[in-house]
């Protein structure tokens, strides 16, 4: 019988080139125009001109969530930040994107969150929403 190890046989291994981050600064050299998430007006707003971002709520693959209030209603919400260098593909871009949309066309109802405002700078996309209280659904 024998060893079921293959032998090494001369194969080369061949590795994937990775493909740049479209965010990143070695991507977009100088005056080059930056990659967009969202469209519209909410991109080159300042988030931190009408909210302020609090303590940590919770964490997902590609951002965190904040404590957010606004500074004229002193309302409390949440604020989702979508970190750019975590959206590596432009199915990841494309996926927020679609969230976006989604929660743009939900209806009005007490058991759906409401999306507040959307905001871009050139480290993040800021989902501004509801807040709900209560912790995390799976830790229920």
């Amino acid at each position: 019988m024998g060893n079921c190890c293959g032998s090494g046989g001369g194969s080369k291994t061949v590795r994937k080139e990775r493909r740049p981050n479209p965010f990143s600064q070695d991507f977009n050299p100088a005056g080059a125009p930056r990659v967009s998430v969202l469209k519209g007006a909410a991109v080159g707003r300042n988030i931190h001109d009408k909210y302020v971002l609090g303590r940590e709520l919770g964490r997902g693959e590609f951002g965190i969530t904040y404590l957010c209030t606004d500074k004229e209603t002193e309302e409390m919400l949440a604020c989702k930040s979508i970190s750019k260098r975590k959206l590596r593909t432009a199915i990841d871009i494309e996926d927020v994107r679609r969230e976006v949309a989604i929660m743009n066309n939900l209806p009005q109802h007490p058991n759906i969150v409401t999306l507040k405002a959307t905001y871009e700078d050139e480290h993040a996309v800021h989902l501004v929403m509801e807040l709900c209280e209560g912790g995390e659904l799976f830790d229920r």
